[in-house]
C-alpha cells in the first residue's frame, strides 16, 4: 500500500504530522507533496525541522511565482498530477480548505486515486469565501471523509454525502499539540526571548485574505492594534506586512510588539501562556480550546462553530469598539474570563490520527 500526502501550508504540516507519524509508525509506505503555497518551502522547513519530521519528498515551489487562486491552482494542479501519475498512490490525503487541498483533491480523483479529506465537513456558510469552496469541492469528491466533529458530519450529510462514505475521528490539531507541547517546553523560550510574562499578553494573528486584501477591514483592525491598551505580541504574517505596507498604514501602539512569524514551537507556547487570543485563522480557533485560553475571532463567521458553542470563542468582527469592549470585558471580569478559559469542545482525545490510518489500511 501506498499513501500520498499533499500539503503546502504550515497549518496543514502541523495538522498532519500526527498522520505521518501514524504511518511512520505502522511502516506504512508513504510520501509527501509540498506545493510551497506559503510561499516559499524554505519558509517552512523550520516546521519540518522543529516537528522532527522526515523532509517532504516533492517539493513544487508554486507559492513563490503564483500569487492568484487560478494561477496557483492551475500550477498545483499539474505539478501534483505529474507526481501521482509516476508514483501511482493507493489513496491522496489532504487536510484542511486551502488551494493545496483543492489541487490536490482534483489531480488525484481525475486518475481514478481515492481522496481522503481529513477535517471534512466544516462550513462557514459564506461561500465569498475561497476556502468555503475548496473545501465543500473536495467533500464531494472525498472517497473517505474524516469529520472532526459530529456538527461536521451533520453538514456533509446534509449535502447529500452518504454515511458509509464518513467517519468521526476527531480533530489532528489534538494530537498536534498533545504531542508537540513537551516538545516545545524543551526547545524554545519564547517567553524569554520577547520578555512575556505567563498570562500577562494578548496573542494576535490575522493574514486571511477576507480581512488583509480589504482596505476597509484592514484598516478597522489597524485601528484597533493601535487603540490596545493591553501588552500584547502580533507574530505578523507576511501577506499581511505587504498589505500594511501598499496602504501606507501605520502601526503605532507601545503596548504592542510586533515580531516576525516564528516557528510551531514557539508560537504553541506563546499560545498557551497567553491571557487571550486574537485571530482569524481557523486552526487557532480550535487550538486555543486545548491550554484553555480564551478566544476572540477577527471575522463575522466561523466554520468552527463547535467553539462558539461551547463558549471557549466569540466571533467579534472586525469593529474596532466591539473587539475592545470583549477585551476589557474578559480582562476585568473575572468570572466572565473563567468561564470561556474553562470551557472545552469535544475535538478528540488524542487518537485522531490513528483512525484515519486505520480506516484507509483496512
Amino acid at each position: 500500500m501506498s499513501v500520498s500526502i499533499v500539503l503546502g501550508t504550515r497549518p496543514e504540516i502541523i495538522k498532519m504530522s500526527p498522520v505521518i507519524r501514524e504511518l511512520e509508525r505502522r511502516k506504512i509506505d508513504y510520501f509527501v507533496i509540498h506545493t510551497g503555497q506559503h510561499y516559499s518551502y524554505n519558509m517552512d522547513r523550520i516546521f519540518f525541522r522543529e516537528l522532527e519530521l522526515p523532509e517532504p519528498d516533492y517539493k513544487l515551489d508554486v507559492g513563490e511565482k503564483y500569487h492568484t487562486h487560478g494561477s496557483q491552482t492551475g500550477e498545483m494542479l499539474k505539478g501534483i498530477e505529474e507526481i501521482l501519475m509516476k508514483e501511482k498512490p493507493n489513496v491522496v490525503l489532504v487536510e484542511g480548505d486551502t488551494n493545496t487541498v483543492l489541487s490536490g483533491g482534483l489531480a488525484a480523483v481525475k486518475l481514478h486515486i481515492p481522496v481522503g479529506h481529513v477535517e471534512a465537513g466544516l462550513r462557514s456558510f459564506d461561500r465569498g469565501m475561497p476556502e468555503e469552496i475548496n473545501r465543500i469541492v473536495v467533500d464531494h469528491i472525498s472517497s473517505y471523509l474524516f469529520a472532526p466533529t459530529e456538527i461536521a458530519k451533520q453538514n456533509l450529510l446534509n449535502e447529500g454525502i452518504i454515511e458509509e462514505k464518513i467517519e468521526i475521528t476527531g480533530n489532528t490539531i489534538v494530537d498536534a499539540v498533545y504531542q508537540n507541547i513537551e516538545l516545545a517546553k524543551k526547545k524554545a523560550n519564547v517567553l524569554e526571548k520577547y520578555k512575556l510574562k505567563t498570562k500577562e499578553y494578548i496573542l494576535i494573528t490575522f493574514h486571511r485574505a477576507e480581512n488583509v486584501d480589504s482596505p476597509e477591514r484592514l484598516k478597522k483592525l489597524v485601528n484597533m492594534l493601535n487603540a490596545l491598551e493591553y501588552p500584547a505580541i502580533f507574530p505578523m504574517h507576511p501577506h499581511t506586512r505587504k498589505r500594511i505596507d501598499e496602504q501606507s498604514l501605520k502601526i503605532d501602539n507601545p503596548n504592542l510588539s510586533i515580531i516576525e512569524p516564528v516557528g510551531y514551537l514557539e508560537f504553541l507556547l506563546l499560545l498557551a501562556n497567553a491571557k487571550l487570543v486574537l485571530t482569524d485563522s481557523g486552526g487557532i480557533q480550535e487550538e486555543t480550546n486545548i491550554p484553555h485560553v480564551p478566544c476572540l475571532t477577527l471575522r463575522d463567521n466561523t466554520e468552527r462553530p463547535e467553539t462558539v458553542e461551547a463558549g471557549s470563542n466569540i466571533v467579534v468582527g472586525v469593529e474596532k469598539d466591539r473587539i475592545l469592549s470583549e477585551v476589557h470585558k474578559l480582562l476585568n471580569d473575572k468570572k466572565a474570563y473563567q468561564r470561556m478559559a474553562s470551557s472545552k469542545v469535544a475535538y478528540g482525545d488524542g487518537h485522531s490520527a490513528e483512525r484515519i490510518v486505520e480506516k484507509i489500511i483496512s
